[in-house]
């Protein structure tokens, strides 16, 4: 079944030097997707979401779009998916503390993909030297 759109809600954790102006990337499907919108989406106490596909609310939507080339449910179930966090400088961290993406398919069920271990944790920090991904999983 082909994928119509994903939804990547992002929640910043609310606590000093949280936010970052590092690039973001999701995985799906065997891809990974660019997002970023314009002005400063990660900042501390901030939730954003990303959409890709149909209704793309994000910068470089022509490039970073699902349906091009076609990525299906099959390929979501069949690869890892995950966020990766692409530091800007030696000491850039972002502290994340909530993440959900919805994989919305042509006529089906949508998927929702979370990371367990941010759920009432208060965020984990990402960055060059505490990790760079957190992988996600259906649930």
């Amino acid at each position: 079944m082909a994928i119509r759109n994903i939804a990547v809600r992002v929640e910043t954790a609310d606590a000093p030097g949280a936010g970052t102006d590092g690039r973001v990337y999701v995985g799906l499907g065997g891809r990974e997707f660019y997002i970023d919108m314009p002005g400063n989406d990660l900042e501390p106490g901030m939730r954003q979401t990303f959409v890709l596909g149909d209704g793309a609310t994000i910068k470089d939507a022509d490039k970073n779009d699902p349906r091009r080339p076609a990525i299906d449910m099959d390929d979501i179930r069949a690869f890892p998916a995950y966020i990766r966090f692409e530091p800007r400088g030696d000491n850039a961290n972002w502290k994340v503390k909530d993440i959900e993406v919805d994989v919305v398919p042509d006529g089906g069920r949508p998927m929702r993909l979370t990371n367990p271990w941010l759920s009432g944790s208060g965020g984990l920090w990402i960055g060059q030297r505490c990790g760079e991904f957190l992988f996600l999983r259906a649930g």
